[in-house]
């Protein structure tokens, strides 16, 4: 760890995090009344985005939690398709984005979101793995299903440690 790249985790915000992707919460007002007046919607939230070729796929996936002070060795991108993911439990988890940087990550970047937050990371950002802190680590992710090489993965060598916010 000594002499290895340190990231401090910051707080999720949508500002802070649009270059990469949107942050999905019901924040503020709803921009409609629907259902009778029994529910409030918060419209087009994400940028999604399936590529040619592509669909919508909402899956479930379940991960093992991590802890903070936590070590990432591997970033990965998505080419073809945006994906979100949905915490099913409410709890924070970690999400490390980067830029790209002529086909490889750039300087990476940290968040944990807040109770309630989902991510929309949009098509070739470059991102580490499914990071929840909490038990279960349980997500409903949609992302782009179809045809053609929609993975990408690079080792960090060295890996960066991302400390706790």
């Amino acid at each position: 760890m000594k002499g290895d790249p340190i990231l401090r985790a910051e707080p999720l915000t949508a500002a802070a995090f649009a270059p990469f992707g949107d942050v999905l919460a019901a924040d503020g007002p709803p921009d409609r009344i629907i259902n009778q007046g029994n529910c409030g919607r918060f419209h087009d939230r994400a940028r999604l985005d399936f590529g040619p070729g592509g669909r919508a796929g909402l899956s479930i996936f379940e991960a093992r939690p991590r802890a903070l002070p936590y070590t990432c060795d591997l970033l990965e991108r998505h080419p073809l398709g945006s994906q979100a993911f949905l915490p099913m439990n409410g709890k924070p988890f970690l999400v490390i984005v980067a830029p790209d940087c002529g086909g490889r990550p750039g300087v990476p970047r940290a968040f944990v979101t807040a109770p309630g937050q989902g991510i929309n990371l949009l098509r070739g950002t470059w991102h580490g793995v499914l990071t929840p802190l909490a038990a279960p680590g349980i997500f409903a992710v949609l992302d782009r299903i179809g045809e053609g090489a929609n993975l990408e993965e690079v080792r960090l060598d060295p890996p960066v440690h991302v400390l706790a916010p």
